[in-house]
């Protein structure tokens, strides 16, 4: 099946109210895939989508931190969560999967490396917990445009406690923190 992208965002609309149908684990699994292979800065991943399909959890997300109804009303609610800051296991992971995925010598790495890290650690600095919240931000609109492509209804919502979402979530023990939400169904 060939995407149209203008014919799916014109499709795409911020649903307000969902009646609970199930979406498919596959539509589901499209739409994960689509932000996993969303563009970031540096190509560092810096992120991670929590899914809640749980209905008593999403009931406790909506009387402790997001009273509104596609919370609920969804079938799968996708809590996008930046990291707390960018730790050296997240280099790892990235260097690593480029190493292996590029076949780079490990020079090549460890120069690469120390750019990316120069990059973070000077140009971002102060500024990185804003910088790490706007990569999720990247990864969101992929997560829109690829539920659109599967037709499945969708409405980022960043009108929540992100300090409530982080206690039901156990996010800050994790190293996350809470940025916004994408509930996910018809």
């Amino acid at each position: 099946m060939q995407m149209n992208l203008i014919e799916d965002l014109k499709w795409r609309h911020a649903c307000k109210a969902m009646n609970g149908n199930k979406v498919p684990q596959e539509k589901i699994d499209e739409i994960l895939e689509a932000i996993r292979l969303a563009p970031t800065s540096l190509g560092l991943q810096v992120y991670k989508v929590f899914v809640i399909e749980n209905k008593a959890i999403r009931e406790q997300i909506y009387a402790e931190a997001c009273p509104q109804q596609p919370v609920i009303g969804c079938s799968h609610l996708l809590v996008f969560a930046a990291r707390t800051e960018v730790a050296a296991k997240d280099y790892d992971t990235y260097f690593g999967i480029m190493q292996s995925s590029r076949n780079k010598n490990d020079e090549y790495i460890a120069n690469y490396r120390a750019k990316i890290e120069g990059f973070v650690n000077d140009k971002v600095g102060a500024n990185q917990p804003h910088w790490l919240v706007c990569q999720t931000y990247i990864g969101l609109g992929v997560a829109c445009v690829a539920a659109a492509n599967q037709r499945v209804d969708s409405v980022p919502i960043e009108g929540f406690s992100r300090e409530k979402m982080d206690q039901v979530l156990g996010l800050k023990d994790k190293g996350y923190k809470s940025t916004v939400l994408l509930p996910l169904g018809y």
